[in-house]
């Protein structure tokens, strides 16, 4: 028997009462039992995100949203301003030019975040831009930007802020409303503990009112249609109906433990991860990292494909680099459903799969290191305590200011 582990920044474990709300009978979305079902969704998904403006669902990815954004308030022939600083990233830059939008690319580097004196100077330089498009964590570099100071930079003109949180989204601290974001775009296979399958965006009055002026060809993306639709506890077009019991239980679940716990739990359980590699001996790949994905190194003499068989081996899945990076870095993540002993099994199966791939280092150094910063978690005390109590242990660049 081989049981196996996703460790992967998504999709992710989904726990058993998420899967099991989905397995309930399908309701037909048109008659009277969808609507409180919606309604209860959006009055959640609102709390989640820390906002009062509706919640686009959309049965797709979180690229579907991405793409609904970016069409839903802007025409061929606009500007806006893209932060390009990995594989998707770059992916607001192919969807702008797919209908005719003009793109000014940030390319700060992949590993390294989007700096808000960067957007103030090209906002000064492109007074025209409709949109600025940013990527809260970038997933192939496990990369964090501030995106609250990125908020603020932005609100002061007449652009919307439109941002990527697919991966960060419920793992990194976000307060929509308060942080002067526009439209905020994930999907369900992250930390909102789904299956693949759903893309949400969110929408601020700033952000409508750009919608009453863009001319971008839409249908079935078009967020006008669900703004009308959700004003009567409804979707425009077939929702997931499954996947709509499967989002209550699991945002039940966020709420019951708190968003301040749960951002809480996701840095904890990172910092554990880092100090981990770390006293391996490998060195991290990002300037910032993120608290959804670790993005690590590989050490010398390792082989990406032999490393990645014997992690295979064990039932255990992780991630390699992406475009340039395939081959030079690994990826794991403890994100949605993940807690302390998570973080130990990953930590020690890396350590199985680094022994029998040629790099030296002192074993069970790895887990040593991580459960020192673990330790801090007292289920008495929470998550939000451990936080606190582990900011110490953290190096000073892997900070936000």
């Amino acid at each position: 028997m081989k049981k196996s582990y996703i460790f992967s920044p998504g999709p992710v474990e989904v726990p058993s009462e998420v899967l099991l709300a989905g397995a309930k009978p399908t309701v037909h979305h048109r008659s009277a039992d969808f609507p409180p079902i919606f309604a209860r969704c959006q009055e959640k998904l609102r709390q989640v995100y820390f906002a009062k403006s509706p919640v686009a669902v959309l049965a797709s990815s979180g690229t579907g949203a991405m793409e609904a954004a970016v069409i839903s308030t802007c025409s061929p022939g606009d500007t806006v301003i893209v932060h390009n600083a990995g594989k998707f990233g770059e992916r607001w830059g192919k969807i702008a030019r797919a209908y005719g939008i003009n793109a000014v690319e940030l390319e700060p580097g992949w590993g390294k975040p989007l700096e808000p004196a960067v957007v103030e100077e090209a906002l000064r330089k492109h007074p025209e831009t409709r949109a600025v498009l940013v990527t809260h964590t970038e997933t192939s570099t496990g990369t964090v930007s501030d995106i609250k100071a990125l908020g603020e930079v932005v609100a002061r003109t007449e652009a919307i802020l439109v941002v990527d949180s697919v991966s960060a989204f419920a793992a990194e601290e976000l307060r929509q409303d308060e942080w002067k974001l526009d439209i905020v775009c994930t999907g369900s296979q992250k930390a909102l503990m789904l299956p693949p399958g759903l893309g949400f965006a969110s929408m601020s009055e700033k952000a409508q009112a750009a919608m009453q002026k863009a001319k971008c060809p839409s249908f079935y993306l078009d967020l006008r249609r669900y703004i009308k639709s959700a004003e009567k506890d409804d979707t425009p077009f077939t929702p997931a109906v499954n996947l709509f019991y499967s989002l209550e239980q699991a945002l039940d679940m966020l709420l019951a433990e708190g968003m301040e716990n749960n951002w809480a739990r996701h840095t904890v359980l990172s910092r554990a991860a880092r100090a981990a590699m770390t006293a391996l001996g490998l060195s991290l790949f990002s300037e910032r990292p993120s608290v959804v994905v670790t993005a690590v190194n590989l050490p010398e003499g390792v082989e990406w494909g032999a490393f990645n068989k014997e992690l295979k081996s064990r039932g255990i899945t992780i991630a390699g680099g992406q475009d340039h990076l395939k081959g030079k870095i690994f990826r794991f993540a403890t994100l949605g459903h993940y807690d302390v002993f998570d973080v130990v099994t990953i930590v020690s199966a890396i350590e199985m799969a680094l022994g029998t791939s040629g790099h030296a280092f002192e074993s069970g150094k790895g887990v040593a290191a991580a459960m020192e910063v673990l330790r801090a978690y007292n289920p008495g005390k929470g998550w939000t305590a451990a936080e606190q109590e582990t900011r110490s242990l953290e190096p000073a660049t892997a900070l936000l200011p």
